[in-house]
């Protein structure tokens, strides 16, 4: 496929499957409205993010153990153009570099994950802590501080010890829930008294789904009809387990806060004076957010999940339903183990209603939904492929969340755009537009009366993604990967982002469109750089060797 440089349009209906019944939520109102000038409210926390596997590199350097994702990635045929997270950014070699382009954005924190086998090889704490691991989070942390940057930390995301996959099954095994919080414990004791935003794990339903239903994302197992859905009742265990140990540990001498990133795409019915369609929407968001918010907000999961499942498991014969079940223990446990909520927002779907078959080797999530995915062909897809540009939704997103969980704190842990690697036009309008509606949403979602403290940019770089390799680019810095000290070079939406953060809003229609042309007029300096990097390391690769001369003896 030719790469897209400006926004595409795609002319493609995507089918897929959804769920659940939210209570004050009106679905029947959606009132797109006009730009909303205004500021957000004061103390407002804005940064960018990244993870380990992603942005570090130094993937066997200094003691550190494999993850699910390194082995994975080595697999021929997993990723794009069979990329890895070896090298990516090699932000392990590069934080002072990176802190100061976060301090070039005026960013008041950043996100980052700790690679769980890069302190524990092996994922088990009483077999070995490599304090190198320990000493590089160290000197992450310390230096953000001395920036006046806040640091907000993912302990999972994604990077699972291999030998815990090798030797339980990952997150199919009840076991993890243990190793899990060792790991947790070790981050609270070893960096608590100076981190205070902690995140247990970042968007869940992909490494259930992704990683144990379809087998896109590591470790690959295609565990139709089940492996999901039991890999989501260890991690919402395991998820409360180090909320109550940081609770009663840590919580008096360290003063932080534990909350969780959840993924929530938005789901719009196709007609909402349909009952039926509103109700696949619901399902849709339910099967999505609400199956890991829901438990942890009130204590077991949607029942709109719990009947659809159970009935399409009895359909099928089987004794008991595929979804598991909590006991009356765990979800008076669960219930309430989130200080604050963190959103993972990119896109929105259509949804409307459609009937599955349930047979035995039918049966898997998606169609457990009973519903259809429908794109408006109008959306603008500059990038991934499942990434259309719908800001409304995000509002519409938020205000579900306010009702169906009562008005918890949200920090938007991740929201942006990508595009296809081989743009290097680093004149990215279409990520300004982006940015500028979709915070615009989120800014009148707060004025609707939504807790929401802080949003964080998705990217700060360009970085590995999963699946798609280097083929696809969210960062607002671009990361010349062909050269191997991987230089930085700041788009246009940098200088964009930076003018929202300086503001705190939005001022006026002319200021902000004063805003867009000085970002696109600034990104030409940063193209000519790099296409002068690029023609000199081409020269350089050009060179003749020149062998030495030995003569005979």
């Amino acid at each position: 496929m030719l790469p897209r440089c400006a926004v595409g349009v795609c002319h493609v209906l995507m089918l897929v499957l959804c769920v659940s019944a939210a209570e004050d939520f009106d679905w029947t109102k959606n009132h797109h409205g006009s730009f909303y000038y205004g500021t957000f409210p004061a103390g407002f926390s804005w940064g960018a993010g990244g993870s380990a596997y992603q942005t570090e590199g130094a993937w066997d350097k200094d003691g550190k153990g494999l993850s699910i994702w390194d082995v994975f990635s080595h697999r021929k045929g997993k990723i794009q153009q069979n990329d890895t997270g070896d090298f990516s950014c090699e932000g392990y070699y590069k934080v002072k570099d990176d802190i100061s382009l976060m301090k070039e954005l005026r960013l008041n924190h950043y996100r980052f994950s700790i690679s769980w086998p890069r302190l524990l090889p092996t994922g088990i704490k009483s077999d070995h802590v490599n304090e190198k691991g320990i000493q590089y989070y160290d000197h992450l942390i310390n230096h953000l501080l001395e920036n006046k940057i806040t640091p907000i930390v993912t302990l999972y995301h994604w990077d699972l010890p291999q030998v815990l996959q090798e030797k339980y099954g990952g997150w199919q095994n009840i076991s993890m829930v243990n190793y899990f919080n060792e790991f947790a414990n070790l981050c609270f004791e070893r960096f608590g008294d100076r981190v205070k935003y902690w995140i247990t794990f970042n968007n869940p339903w992909s490494v259930a789904v992704e990683g144990y239903e379809t087998g896109e994302h590591a470790p690959g197992l295609r565990l139709r009809g089940t492996g999901a859905y039991r890999a989501a009742h260890h991690i919402i265990k395991a998820h409360a387990k180090v909320w109550h140990t940081y609770d009663t540990q840590w919580r008096g001498k360290q003063k932080g806060l534990v909350g969780i990133s959840l993924s929530g795409e938005w789901g719009e019915p196709v007609d909402i004076s349909n009952q039926k369609d509103i109700e696949a929407a619901e399902r849709y968001v339910q099967f999505h957010l609400g199956w890991f918010a829901t438990p942890i907000f009130h204590g077991d999961y949607p029942q709109v999940m719990k009947d659809f499942i159970g009935r399409k498991s009895v359909q099928q014969g089987l004794g008991t339903s595929r979804l598991p079940t909590f006991s009356p223990q765990e979800k008076s446990y669960i219930k309430g183990t989130c200080d604050f909520l963190g959103i993972g927002h990119f896109t929105t779907r259509y949804i409307t209603q459609k009937n599955n078959p349930s047979g035995r080797s039918s049966s898997n999530y998606f169609s457990d939904r009973d519903l259809a995915e429908l794109v408006d062909p109008r959306w603008p897809d500059p990038g991934s492929e499942w990434l259309y540009a719908v800001p409304w939704g995000f509002r519409r997103l938020l205000n579900f969340v306010k009702t169906q969980y009562g008005n918890p704190m949200i920090y938007v842990t991740a929201n942006g755009v990508s595009e296809k690697m081989l743009c290097t036009e680093l004149c990215d309008e279409w990520r300004i537009v982006y940015y500028k509606d979709y915070i615009n949403e989120m800014l009148k979602a707060i004025k609707d009366g939504v807790n929401v403290k802080g949003y964080t940019a998705w990217s700060l770089l360009d970085k590995f993604e999963w699946d798609e390799g280097f083929s696809e680019r969210f960062g607002l810095y671009y990361v010349d990967f062909r050269n191997k000290n991987k230089p930085r070079y700041p788009k246009a939406s940098v200088q964009f982002y930076k003018r929202i953060i300086s503001f705190n809003g939005f001022p006026n229609q002319r200021e902000v469109e004063n805003w867009r042309r000085k970002a696109v007029e600034t990104c030409s300096s940063s193209n000519q750089l790099l296409a002068a990097a690029r023609r000199k390391s081409q020269e350089h690769a050009e060179m003749p060797k020149v062998w030495p001369v030995h003569d005979e003896v």
